[in-house]
């Protein structure tokens, strides 16, 4: 069995939707039973909760205009996609029932001036509901028996409303009982991503990387055989082809490997994807719906022996490096705590840490939008400190970047850290701080905003990773 899902640029119009039911029907001949997770069409989800939004503030067109933009988006993608008059015109009734829904809950929305997270994920939602019964329709007219099944019949969450967690024992016995059926009976599945239920069935959603988690939690439900991902490239890449030309994709890489280069920057995959997969041991595929051919990326538990230390090169922009330093810092106890804490408390997510062993600084990586909250969250706590000097500044660099240099192979394997700031250094690239994890997996690094893709490109040179070898067939 294959879990596969489609995102939302692999689904972007009805040629797109066509191709991804090629790929789906050629699947199913050569694999056996699929289960499809499909996203929403791309860019809708930001217009429905853009007009939503913009509802409650008070405007009353906006949501009238992405009503009917989006009407007839689906409307054109429908008329490419199927040919049959009667299967498209009760598609449409359909499509036009859920739009004319979102309408009345966007009005309410106006009437009240507020839009709740509950009612933010009732309209998010719409997307995937939209695009799931138009492939399934797609499916169907090549021939396939195939079934549309909204999320919210299959996966149960903790009701957390913009990003819930799944409750994988509820969900493995609602996902069974509601798909292994249909898959018996010759019935292939097209289930909604993103979106899911709490236990007393209101609509919540997955939040950031929904539908490939959407993918990994059926697939470790069901036990499936793997979880293919098909999005616009090859796989997982050496690095950013935008920044380095001759990145090359990765044929397998570790669950480890793939975590550290999606948190890294690396948009392929979302490290919360991974987890359910990781738990029953399921490989995940990265492939591209454009170039289905390409056997993609294989995400395995562990990695065949590989001439490559790293692997990857990624990097995070829009960031701000803050420090707390002071020389009566020296010794005393307790002053990490108390920074992070201050730190957390604002809500604020921490991207990279490193502290002097002198104890005289500590300086951590933030999204360069929450420096401010940062800075007076920890004025505040030191606010004695600073008075008496102990801590002699709390200041903030903004315009920097994380560069990380990914691979399971650096662990244990000396010289790695020569190797990356030795080419960094004979090319003048400046670095501003550094980290590294015990589990050796990455060296991280700071460096400023415009000296990124330079210090990018010398890394993946030094390694010889535009040398890889193209993938083997699958």
């Amino acid at each position: 069995m294959i879990v596969m899902k489609f995102g939302g640029t692999s689904l972007g119009d009805g040629e797109a939707i066509k191709r991804a039911a090629d790929i789906v029907c050629h699947t199913l001949e050569d694999k056996g039973e699929v289960v499809v997770v499909v996203s929403a069409m791309s860019g809708v989800t930001d217009v429905l909760l853009s007009a939503a939004t913009s509802a409650a503030r008070g405007n009353g067109e906006t949501f009238r205009r992405a009503r009917w933009a989006l009407s007839d988006r689906h409307r054109l993608a429908m008329t490419e996609a199927i040919s049959d008059e009667e299967a498209r015109l009760q598609l449409m009734e359909e499509v036009e029932a859920l739009l004319s829904g979102f309408e009345s809950l966007c009005r309410s929305v106006h009437i009240l001036g507020e839009l709740t997270a509950r009612g933010s994920d009732a309209v998010a939602s719409l997307g995937e509901r939209l695009t799931v019964r138009i492939l399934a329709a797609a499916l169907r007219e090549k021939g396939v028996t195939a079934t549309a099944v909204e999320a919210t019949e299959v996966i149960v969450t903790n009701g957390q409303h913009g990003s819930a967690a799944p409750l994988m024992d509820e969900t493995r016995e609602t996902a069974r009982a509601r798909l292994l059926p249909l898959l018996a009976e010759g019935v292939t599945p097209v289930v909604t991503g993103f979106i899911a239920a709490a236990k007393d069935g209101v609509t919540t959603t997955l939040g950031r990387g929904g539908s490939d988690h959407t993918a990994a939690i059926l697939g470790a439900c069901l036990d499936s055989d793997e979880v293919w991902i098909w999005t616009d490239v090859d796989g997982v890449m050496t690095a950013d082809p935008m920044v380095v030309p001759e990145a090359r994709t990765l044929p397998e890489i570790s669950y480890a490997e793939a975590a550290e280069l999606s948190y890294f920057g690396a948009k392929v995959i979302h490290p919360k994807t991974i987890l359910p997969a990781v738990e029953r041991g399921i490989p995940l595929r990265i492939v591209n719906t454009f170039n289905p051919s390409h056997p993609g990326t294989l995400i395995v538990a562990e990695v065949k022996l590989s001439e490559l230390t790293v692997k990857g090169i990624t990097s995070i922009k829009g960031l701000s490096l803050v420090t707390v330093e002071g020389r009566g810092m020296l010794g005393v106890p307790g002053i990490a705590a108390r920074v992070f804490t201050a730190v957390a408390q604002g809500g604020i997510s921490v991207l990279m840490i490193s502290q002097s062993s002198s104890e005289q600084n500590i300086c951590f990586v933030i999204r360069q939008e929450a420096v401010e909250d940062a800075l007076r969250a920890l004025e505040a706590a030191f606010e004695l400190e600073l008075a008496r000097r102990n801590v002699d500044r709390i200041w903030a660099q903004d315009k920097v970047v994380i560069v990380a240099a990914v691979g399971a192979g650096m662990k244990g394997t000396p010289g790695i850290a020569a190797k990356v700031f030795g080419a960094l250094g004979k090319h003048g690239v400046n670095v501003i701080s550094i980290a590294q994890g015990s589990s050796e997996y990455n060296i991280s690094f700071v460096v400023d905003e415009g000296d990124m893709e330079d210090a990018v490109r010398y890394i993946h040179q030094e390694f010889g990773l535009g040398l890889c070898p193209e993938p083997a067939s699958s």
